[in-house]
């Protein structure tokens, strides 16, 4: 775990950033109600309606921005188009990765939002201001994001925003629920360049078969049992990077639906795109591709922003309309 060196902290700590700072704040937040926030760490007792904010998790952003939640800090870079005003008027805290601890001390914020890929960094944040770890994970994807929905909307005091937010999300996945409904099995995969992986029911992206009941294409193989042979699925391995499979496993599951999603075009590496990755013997021959049944989602929207409210509302939007159209 990334920590600050001793020199760092100390002079965090002579200017008055990190430990006085935090002090300081928790004196003058005696006076100001609290809010039971569930984290992913366990419940935490928040003082309500945080000022400054430093928020280093891309969901999180997304669902404060869809409160119109003012953020003072953000990564240097979201990669996500629909947040280029917050970003815009936030200052830089560096990435996900590794944020900038002086330039975060030196923003004083009284809260800091972690998740996901800043999760590994939330004992050291915690070091300059109440850090609360956020992440949204499992089979649980879509309850986990609207908790966080609506720990999000009590705490910024904006509780009616957040419950009409998920009001029209699940408005949303009913629709798209019953739009999806007996029109078959869709495979969920993941091209970087020309490497292919699979995401399951248990996976991160599983939630989209979980949520929709949309059926998951597995290989249906062939099992010795007391000298018969019976039929037995291989889904696809929980794994938060996916199974690595060849195209050879895509055309035996010959899904209904092939539901794509880019990862180089989600962090902006200008690889091989999926299409062209998928263009061969095997897959052409699926259902899927025969019948046009191939949806490409928004990629950094559900890879880097998974999670949060805009970013599920447009991916139950693009799955809906890939079913429209579909054969």
């Amino acid at each position: 775990m990334a920590k600050w060196t001793r020199l760092q902290l100390a002079a965090a700590l002579m200017l008055g950033l990190a430990g006085p700072a935090a002090a300081d704040q928790t004196t003058t937040d005696t006076d100001r109600a609290t809010v039971p926030v569930m984290t992913a760490l366990g419940m935490r007792e928040l003082p309500a309606q945080p000022q400054k904010i430093v928020v280093l998790d891309i969901a999180a952003a997304d669902t404060l921005a869809a409160l119109d939640v003012p953020v003072a800090g953000l990564p240097s870079r979201l990669y996500v188009d629909y947040l280029n005003e917050q970003q815009a008027e936030a200052a830089p805290m560096g990435t996900l990765f590794e944020p900038d601890f002086e330039a975060i001390a030196g923003l004083a914020p009284d809260l800091i939002v972690a998740g996901g890929r800043s999760s590994r960094q939330v004992e050291a944040l915690s070091e300059i201001a109440a850090t609360i770890d956020m992440t949204i994970w499992g089979a649980s994807h879509v309850d986990l994001a609207l908790s966080r929905l609506r720990s999000y909307g009590a705490l910024m005091g904006r509780p009616a925003a957040a419950a009409a937010l998920e009001t029209a999300f699940l408005a949303k996945l009913e629709a798209v629920r019953a739009a999806v409904d007996g029109r078959g099995r869709a495979l969920i995969v993941m091209t970087n360049g020309p490497k292919v992986t699979t995401y399951g029911a248990q996976s991160r992206f599983g939630w989209l078969h979980g949520a929709l009941n949309l059926p998951e294409a597995v290989i249906e193989q062939p099992e010795a049992t007391s000298g018969d042979k019976v039929q037995t699925a291989k889904a696809a391995e929980a794994a938060t990077h996916g199974e690595a499979i060849s195209f050879e496993y895509i055309a035996q599951a010959n899904p209904d639906w092939l539901i794509v999603i880019d990862r180089a075009s989600a962090i902006g590496q200008d690889n091989q795109a999926a299409a062209a990755t998928l263009d061969n013997a095997l897959v052409t021959g699926t259902e899927a591709w025969k019948k046009g049944q191939i949806i490409y989602l928004d990629s950094a929207a559900i890879y880097i922003a998974g999670g949060g409210i805009q970013s599920m509302t447009a991916t139950l939007e693009q799955i809906r309309a890939g079913f429209a159209v579909g054969g």
